[in-house]
């Protein structure tokens, strides 16, 4: 496997909206950098706020999971620029970007440093060969504090990995259930 860089980034994966990576002042860049692309948060967010259950401990369970765990913010009802992420707790939110990743690609994603360093850390699977849709983002707040997260800004770099041979069966053969998706999806087993 190799790395794409930005010229092969541009030719094989369709990003929409794209964005040049160029400085932006007073915000979290985004946008095609040297070897990757720097995805923004849009602005739907879902922030997880367990309550307890009557007699008992409210548990995650991922194939019983309930939207009533979280708290729904949208930063342009609210006229906000971001949301806030409780102490330990995390939020759910979608790219401002849609992807349609091509059968000999497979993309990473790690943070970007500028939250990092602040104990706000990002999580995706890997996007597989010939998966579309907005990613839904988990975005994590390890501190003991609140911590702010801006929306339509960047939030974390995805890495293209070209493989040296197309794969044998890509997401979209195997009809993954997270396949199309149009923004923020929740947990489900099919």
């Amino acid at each position: 496997m190799a790395v794409l860089c930005d010229t092969q980034i541009r030719e094989l994966v369709e990003i929409e909206p794209f964005e040049d990576g160029v400085k932006r002042e007073g915000s979290v860049s985004y946008g095609l950098s040297s070897y990757g692309y720097d995805v923004r948060v849009g602005s739907r967010f879902k922030v997880f706020t367990p309550t307890p259950v009557t007699g008992g401990v409210t548990v995650v369970d991922p194939k019983a999971f309930s939207s009533d765990l979280f708290i729904e913010i949208d930063t342009d009802v609210t006229g906000q620029d971001h949301v806030i992420i409780p102490p330990n707790s995390f939020a759910l939110a979608e790219t401002v970007e849609h992807f349609d990743i091509p059968r000999e690609v497979l993309v990473l994603c790690v943070g970007k440093s500028t939250y990092a360093r602040c104990g706000i850390i990002v999580n995706v699977t890997p996007l597989e060969p010939e998966w579309r849709g907005k990613v839904t983002l988990e975005i994590s707040n390890t501190t003991p504090l609140p911590a702010k997260v801006y929306a339509n800004e960047g939030i974390a770099q995805f890495v293209f990995l070209k493989g040296d041979r197309i794969c044998a069966t890509s997401y979209a053969d195997k009809g993954g259930k997270y396949q199309d998706q149009d923004g923020l999806t929740l947990p489900r087993v099919d």
